[in-house]
C-alpha cells in the first residue's frame, strides 16, 4: 500500500471537481497502460455528485470504461433503491459507455444465485485474474462505519474466498444485496472514499484514528498495492486530529 491520504475540502462543492479529476486522471493512466479503465461504483450521495461533475467535463470519453458496482441492492432496476438504476438515469444514459461496459446484477435471481452470476460476470471481465484488480473503486461510508454492504460484526467481514458475496440480512434495508468482499476491495489499484457532512464526523474519527474494539469495516480497507484516498469536507473532518491535506480548489490528486 502506498499510503493513505486524507484530503479535506471546504465543502462538497469543492470536493466534487477533485473527485472527477481523480476519476479522469486514473482513467487516462489506465487506458494508456492497459487499454481500458475499470471502475467500481457505489450509491448514495456519490451518484449525484459524480454524475454532475463528470457530465460537466467538455470531452468526457467513456468508450473504454468498464463499470461495476461495489455493492448492489437486490431490487428491480426501476426501484429507487437500485444503484444501477440511479446511475443509468443520471449518468450512463448520457455518456458513450457501451452496454457491454456496464456489469450489473441479474435482479431476477435469488440472492445467492445473483451473487454467483455477478461473480461470473466479473471473472469474464477480468480474465486470468484470481481476484479482479480494479483501477479505481469509489466507496462511501455509512454512519455505522460500513462500506459496500460490509457491516460491523457481520460474518462477511472475514470472507477470504469469494470475490463477491450475497447478503440476505443487511441491517440496513433492503436486506438482500450483493457486495464486493475485502479481497476484491483491497486488490484495487486505487480506492477513494467520499464522506461529507457533520453527521459523519464522529464515525470518521473512529475509522481513521482508531477506537476500542474491532476495527470498523471502512477502517479495514487498505489496498495491498494501491492508493487509498479519503476525500472529505470540513464538517466531516471537524473531529480529526491526524494530519489532513487541504489543497484548496482546483486540486489534482
Amino acid at each position: 500500500m502506498s499510503g493513505r491520504r486524507v484530503v479535506a475540502f471546504p465543502s462538497s462543492a469543492e470536493l466534487g471537481p477533485a473527485l472527477s479529476s481523480l476519476v479522469t486522471s486514473r482513467a487516462e493512466r489506465a487506458i494508456s497502460s492497459r487499454g481500458r479503465f475499470t471502475l467500481g461504483l457505489s450509491g448514495g450521495s456519490l451518484v449525484s455528485m459524480l454524475s454532475k461533475e463528470l457530465l460537466s467535463l467538455p470531452q468526457l470519453d467513456c468508450s473504454k470504461w468498464i463499470c461495476a458496482f461495489c455493492d448492489e441492492r437486490l431490487v428491480s432496476f426501476d426501484d429507487p433503491e437500485s444503484t444501477y438504476g440511479l446511475y443509468k438515469n443520471n449518468f450512463f444514459s448520457k455518456v458513450n459507455i457501451p452496454d457491454t461496459g456496464i456489469l450489473k446484477i441479474d435482479s431476477s435471481l435469488p440472492v445467492a444465485e445473483c451473487a454467483e452470476d455477478y461473480c461470473k460476470k466479473l471473472r469474464n471481465a477480468f480474465p486470468g485474474e484470481t481476484i479482479p484488480v480494479f483501477d479505481l473503486l469509489l466507496l462511501g461510508m455509512g454512519p455505522d462505519g460500513h462500506t459496500c454492504s460490509l457491516f460491523p460484526d457481520h460474518p462477511l467481514l472475514e470472507e477470504t474466498e469469494m470475490i463477491v458475496a450475497p447478503i440476505s440480512d443487511s441491517p440496513k434495508p433492503p436486506p438482500q444485496r450483493v457486495t464486493m468482499t475485502f479481497p476484491t476491495v483491497n486488490s484495487a489499484r486505487c480506492v477513494a472514499f467520499v464522506s461529507t457532512g457533520g453527521s459523519k464526523a464522529p464515525i470518521l474519527k473512529e475509522v481513521l484514528e482508531g477506537r476500542e474494539g474491532p476495527a470498523l469495516p471502512a477502517a479495514r480497507v487498505a489496498p495491498q498495492n494501491g492508493e487509498l484516498f479519503w476525500l472529505v469536507d470540513e464538517p466531516a473532518a471537524a473531529s480529526l486530529t491526524l494530519q489532513v491535506e487541504r489543497p484548496g480548489s482546483g486540486a489534482k490528486l
